[in-house]
């Protein structure tokens, strides 16, 4: 199977110098086989070069480094290796290939990270998350027919645009998979099977995991909070997100993340917002949840973040004050900029409080885009040649002419 910008030559050049090794099979696996497949056979637009893994029956790592002695530095300009992990990286004729042993997996405990240890290709197909995904092209068969492997059917769930999990405990092993799912359909216009709905549902209804919503951010198991929130970021960074997040929705699956985001109405207009102000948007879908602060905990968003979402509470705080909701509440501009000044809210929280705000959210947004930007007419350095001297005098000038610039402004 020819796929778009990979020469033959390549996947040629990888098959014999496995068999150089005595390595026994090498096979393209996962989304190359995936799109690939759709292209060809489902004629499907081709949606780019996509990653390209390949399963070693052996060792990956001399594989890898065996390439870069047959063809050099010039041609295979980058080689990382984790012999640890029995993984390498590497960079030929331009193209970003990963090569890893064949292994296999088990779940100590649903959501915990998995136990990996060596396998065979069908054990490395076994472990992934849906079937259009597990399937593997081996490399040097004569034809495409040939060297396809599809243990799950995934064929037949490309033929019906289905996402199918592999195992009936797909998702309390591994709730990010619903996620995962989420960002698969939306990119490629798949549904999720009425098997895959129902284990959505199960996972959510009979919570399998020892760790609850509610309970310490810091005892919840990696499924459901680090690799939850690189799921999400990912959803975010590549996908169709506001479709995405509408399956999420459409499935009653928010739950895995916060009940009370699986009805939120104001999740799209907040998310909009966010976007047009170059917020990162996690945070911003955060403001729907219950606790957001402890949800932020748990997926251990970055400090900076987590201190935007502390700040946007104290904002709601001071905007739902008694002063604030005074409806012949008629600041002006500078009102407002001294007020949000005083409290040294950084210019994120505001912009992310004007995404989640239903009150104020316009004089917030003009402090945001304007207000804060304006400045005296003269510099400091200016009014210093003009013979102020430097100290306490000169910022309160300083302070007075900026306050003349606001008072001008809308």
């Amino acid at each position: 199977m020819a796929l778009p910008g990979i020469g033959p030559s390549l996947l040629a050049l990888l098959a014999e110098q496995a068999a150089a090794l005595g390595i026994t099979k090498v096979a393209l696996v996962g989304g190359a086989v995936r799109d690939g497949l759709l292209h060809h056979v489902h004629r499907d637009p081709w949606r780019g070069c996509p990653d390209l893994d390949f399963v070693v029956e052996g060792d990956a790592v001399a594989l890898a480094e065996a390439l870069l002695l047959r063809v050099g530095s010039e041609r295979m300009p980058r080689l990382q290796t984790h012999p640890a992990y029995g993984t390498a990286e590497l960079e030929i004729d331009g193209l970003v290939l990963d090569l890893a042993s064949a292994r296999r997996e088990s779940y100590p405990s649903p959501g915990a990270n998995p136990l990996v240890m060596l396998g065979d290709l069908e054990s490395d197909l076994d472990r992934r998350d849906f079937s259009i995904n597990a399937m593997a092209m081996v490399l040097g068969e004569s034809s495409m027919e040939a060297g396809l492997i599809d243990f799950h059917e995934g064929s037949q769930d490309l033929e019906f645009r289905e996402l199918a999990f592999l195992h009936p405990r797909s998702v309390a092993d591994d709730p990010t998979r619903v996620v995962r799912a989420a960002r698969y359909a939306a990119r490629l216009g798949f549904t999720l099977s009425s098997d895959a709905l129902a284990q959505v549902a199960r996972g959510v209804q009979d919570w399998p995991w020892t760790w609850r919503s509610g309970d310490p951010a810091n005892a919840a198991p990696p499924a459901l909070s680090t690799r939850f929130r690189m799921e999400l970021e990912l959803l975010f960074a590549k996908e169709p997100w506001s479709h995405a997040l509408q399956f999420l929705e459409d499935w009653g699956a928010f739950p895995l993340l916060d009940p009370q985001l699986q009805n939120d109405p104001r999740r799209m207009l907040r998310l909009r917002r966010a976007a047009r102000l170059g917020l990162p948007l996690l945070p911003a879908l955060l403001l729907g949840a219950g606790a957001p602060l402890q949800v932020a905990e748990r997926l251990q968003l970055p400090l900076q973040q987590i201190r935007w979402l502390e700040q946007v509470q104290e904002i709601f705080m001071w905007l739902g004050s008694d002063a604030m909701q005074a409806p012949e509440l008629s600041w002006t501009p500078v009102d407002w900029t001294e007020s949000l000044e005083l409290q040294g809210w950084s210019a994120e929280a505001v912009a992310l409080a004007v995404a989640g705000s239903e009150r104020h959210w316009r004089p917030l947004l003009r402090w945001w885009g304007r207000w804060r930007h304006l400045t005296s007419p003269k510099s400091a350095k200016t009014l210093i040649a003009e013979g102020w001297r430097p100290g306490p005098q000169l910022g309160t000038e300083l302070k007075r002419r900026r306050r003349q610039v606001l008072e001008r402004s809308r």
